[in-house]
């Protein structure tokens, strides 16, 4: 029996260091294996935007040749913008024709941008004769002017604007339907 122990001894001495060695080295299939970091850089911008909708597309004028009348509906206007501040960049919203002499036609006769009047939020009506950076050379009024600071550079501004064609300066103007186009636009400069 010692023989057969000493001989169980020997047999085992083998496994018991095929053991140990899996246990000091293991395996390289199995071991972990890390790779270098890649690093990617983000960028992303937001664009300066600014836009209008006017919350009406017609308003209508039940004229008289030698009167002042108020149109209806009144024009809500909403501007929004996203502006960077860095400048102090301003807005301004504009109402204009492309032309000072045919803001509205029947297509023979006209009214000129000076018979029609713009009113912002119940202030006094003006007529669309100045010059601005959009339409016509006298064809435009200025409707509102804000200075973009960082408590205002993203914002939504609510106006109503008032129109009255006044023609009291055309009392012998024709019967007829008279259309045309005013245009709202705003600028950040």
């Amino acid at each position: 029996m010692t023989k057969m122990l000493a001989s169980t001894r020997k047999a085992a001495i083998p496994f018991l260091l095929l053991a140990v060695s899996l246990v000091v080295f293991p395996f390289r299939a199995l071991a972990q294996v890390n790779s270098n970091v890649g690093n990617v850089t983000l960028s992303a911008s937001v664009q300066d935007s600014i836009s209008v909708s006017p919350g009406v597309g017609t308003v209508n004028f039940s004229l008289l040749p030698g009167a002042a009348v108020t149109g209806t509906p009144t024009v809500p206007i909403t501007t929004s913008w996203n502006l960077k501040p860095a400048g102090g960049p301003t807005v301004r919203l504009y109402a204009y024709f492309d032309s000072s002499t045919v803001a509205l036609t029947d297509g023979t006769d006209n009214i000129p941008s000076a018979d029609v009047l713009g009113s912002v939020n119940s202030g006094a009506f003006t007529a669309l004769t100045s010059t601005g950076p959009f339409g016509a050379a006298g064809a435009s009024l200025l409707l509102f002017t804000e200075v973009i600071s960082g408590g205002n550079k993203i914002k939504t501004r609510n106006d109503t604007l008032d129109v009255r064609i006044d023609l009291t300066g055309l009392p012998s103007l024709p019967a007829g339907t008279y259309t045309g186009t005013m245009r709202i636009q705003a600028q950040a400069l």
